[in-house]
């Protein structure tokens, strides 16, 4: 027990050390961003050109709140940002947060009656699971939350609105894709630089939402 102890806590270090001397670290913190994940949706952004003045967007596994806190800049004060976590999140101005799994009934409503309207312009999910390091398992489960989201944009994303969304390379990712298909009039595949590169994962960028149906 002991010796397994003393490993949990060279790798903790390691890992520790690891992300003071990643870049994009440095630069979410030195611009007051709450992850450095925010480089990756600036960089699809940047690309695709996701988001537009007034845009109502929905931001689902939101915490901490990097994503929220760009979506909340780039859509200006016409526009709205309606963040869902199960996590609590410090509130950010502007961004209006609901506590709860997007996949039960009650959250899903909450998100609607926020929306109020046609529904949203935009969805982003920079959602994954726990890892519990049996690799079939873990992209399975992120496969799932993939899923809820294509479901979720039945409900909340107005016609012609888009849904970005990150995936795993493995099994089912590419049957995902298809699927996206038959409610989106294009698929497209994005690697941003801030995502590591050791990481297996990207994201999905799919527009025109029912254009295809």
């Amino acid at each position: 027990m002991m010796a397994r102890g003393k490993s949990a806590n060279r790798s903790d270090r390691q890992w520790l050390r690891a992300r003071r001397r990643d870049p994009y670290y440095q630069r979410a913190r030195q611009s007051h961003y709450r992850s450095r994940a925010v480089y990756k949706l600036q960089q699809i952004d940047n690309k695709a050109g996701l988001f537009q003045t007034g845009q109502h967007v929905l931001d689902l596994g939101a915490a901490p709140g990097g994503w929220s806190q760009y979506a909340r800049e780039r859509v200006g004060p016409r526009g709205r940002v309606i963040a869902v976590d199960m996590r609590p999140m410090q509130a950010l101005d502007g961004v209006s947060f609901i506590v709860g799994d997007f996949g039960d009934e009650a959250v899903r409503q909450a998100c609607l009656e926020q929306l109020s309207g046609p529904g949203a312009d935009l969805v982003i999910s920079d959602l994954a699971p726990n890892l519990s390091g049996i690799r079939a398992s873990d992209q399975a489960r992120g496969m799932a939350l993939a899923e809820a989201a294509h479901d979720f944009c039945r409900h909340a994303l107005k016609p012609g609105g888009r849904l970005l969304v990150k995936l795993f390379e493995g099994a089912g990712a590419r049957e995902y894709r298809r699927r996206l298909k038959e409610h989106f009039a294009a698929v497209q595949v994005l690697k941003p630089e801030a995502s590591r590169a050791r990481s297996r994962e990207y994201y999905v960028l799919a527009g025109a939402y029912g254009s295809s149906e």
